[in-house]
């Protein structure tokens, strides 16, 4: 994989050029388990959980436009990952976003969108998991039945993309008890098997090792329990 900014890495610096491009071969180009559009997404999540919204994003947001993904496509990765990564840090990156494609002048967005759904009541958050939450504290359970709702009709990204954005948020935020447990669980729902759950743990360690050493260990002990991550 050859990254739109790699002639300006090594003007900046040739021996991290080089450090990186071996990182990149590793998790780029020898992490079967994962399609590049996916790679790609995970990135763009990192860059919002970083705030990294530079060269990185930059980057990304290219490499994005140039394996087909559209400007409303990046626009619902952002809706969908704001209440994980919280709304401040996705509207820093959709206000960088707009200002990319004006500046390169690409193709914007078409006003694609879903329902909001914001006045409902339902919420396709696990019942276990909304017994606890209400259980905990009901007001905050409420805005988590919110938030939910109004992702469910998202329809640009598949359920096993946006399970794997979730995944991501989780390491690089280092929330690996509820709500890794349940991110994991819909991927998996979704068809993703143990290894491509893995390969999404260990390609989040090109934006930090220790956080994704962590997490790794944390998911083996999630597959380990029996009728938990399964069931």
């Amino acid at each position: 994989m050859r990254f739109p900014s790699d002639s300006q890495l090594k003007a900046l610096d040739p021996v991290f050029a080089e450090m990186s491009a071996a990182t990149d071969r590793m998790l780029w180009d020898e992490l079967p388990e994962l399609s590049t559009r996916e790679k790609i997404l995970l990135s763009l999540v990192a860059d919002v959980c970083g705030q990294t919204l530079g060269l990185p994003f930059e980057t990304h947001v290219a490499m994005a436009r140039g394996h087909g993904l559209s400007a409303d496509d990046l626009r619902e990765l952002l809706r969908f990952i704001a209440y994980d990564s919280g709304y401040p840090a996705a509207l820093a990156a959709l206000a960088r976003l707009t200002g990319i494609e004006q500046e390169q002048g690409l193709t914007g967005p078409t006003g694609h969108g879903h329902e909001v759904n914001a006045d409902g009541q339902e919420s396709p958050i696990p019942a276990p998991a909304r017994r606890a939450v209400r259980n905990l504290d009901a007001p905050f359970a409420g805005y988590m039945d919110l938030q939910s709702r109004m992702r469910a009709g998202m329809n640009l990204l598949s359920v096993r993309e946006r399970a794997f954005a979730t995944m991501t948020v989780d390491v690089l935020y280092q929330t690996l008890d509820e709500s890794f447990r349940l991110h994991v669980t819909r991927a998996l729902a979704a068809g993703a098997t143990p290894d491509e759950a893995r390969a999404v743990v260990r390609f989040s360690a090109r934006f930090g090792m220790t956080k994704a050493w962590r997490a790794l260990r944390v998911l083996e002990s999630l597959f380990t329990e029996t009728g938990t991550v399964f069931a």
